[in-house]
């Protein structure tokens, strides 16, 4: 599976949360926003109201391993249902460190499909 394609600067990051859409679970809240690149790129977020840095770190090392690891396998089902040309954003929350990994997915799915980033069912 080939590295993901990251927001990494400032001006992305607000464009997003400015003129996209986003969707609210109790695990974390997913900002989208339609690019012209063809391909989704992926930003992760934590903010301070998590906790002191090792909170944080871990809520960020838990959404990236869900889009590394974990997400192979959701992501080579979900692939071929998911639109591309998005900037996805994914912001965790306090229950992000905690949540199992069955939840996180489930959660991922089910604002995704709010959203509206996955394709119509043929």
């Amino acid at each position: 599976m080939k590295a993901a394609v990251t927001l990494k600067e400032n001006y992305e990051f607000r464009r997003t949360y400015q003129k996209g859409v986003s969707a609210v679970s109790p695990v974390m809240v997913l900002y989208c926003r339609k690019n012209r690149l063809g391909r989704n790129r992926l930003g992760l977020v934590s903010s301070k109201k998590l906790g002191h840095a090792v909170v944080r770190n871990r809520a960020r090392r838990r959404l990236r391993e869900l889009f590394r690891r974990r997400l192979r396998e959701v992501y080579r089902l979900e692939k071929p249902q998911l639109k591309t040309g998005y900037d996805i954003i994914l912001v965790a929350r306090s229950r992000t460190a905690t949540a199992p990994w069955p939840e996180l997915q489930k959660q991922f799915r089910r604002l995704c499909r709010k959203v509206d980033l996955m394709k119509d069912p043929v």
